[in-house]
């Protein structure tokens, strides 16, 4: 073998031996422990838990007051209609109706609210996990009414 041939074999295997000790070096440095990721991912779901136990606790408010603004607007249109001159029954009918549209549109407002503040709470509480990205499931929010 020539002194040439010698020199360029081993200048690229200390090349080649610099670029992997680097490339591993970068990689261990940069991977966080595992049990590190595993807190993180913890800390994502307990913040995702608490959002859903928002969202559930406020689901169940606007069901209670939509049903309660229907069971009214029943009563309310059965007394409407238990009259017998028109006019009387044409004024209670729209009284009943404007009513169960108030409330409706209080109650959506309300859930609304709620739940724009279970995301907004989760979103915080899951950045603030630095987690890796994916982990959080805040990209699924508009699947909610």
């Amino acid at each position: 073998m020539t002194t040439k041939k010698i020199i360029i074999t081993a200048t690229s295997m200390v090349l080649a031996t610099a670029f992997a000790l680097t490339a591993f070096a970068a990689t261990t440095a940069t991977q966080a422990p595992a049990t590190n990721v595993t807190t993180k991912i913890t800390c994502v779901g307990t913040a995702v838990n608490a959002r859903e136990t928002s969202l559930d606790s406020a689901m169940t408010a606007y069901t209670a007051s939509m049903n309660s603004a229907y069971s009214a607007r029943a009563v309310a249109l059965q007394q409407a209609y238990a009259q017998t001159i028109v006019v009387s029954v044409k004024a209670a009918v729209k009284t009943a109706w404007a009513t169960f549209n108030a409330s409706a549109k209080s109650a959506r407002k309300t859930w609304q609210t709620a739940k724009n503040s279970a995301w907004a709470t989760y979103r915080t509480a899951a950045v603030s996990c630095k987690a890796p990205a994916g982990t959080g499931d805040g990209s699924y929010s508009a699947s909610d009414l």
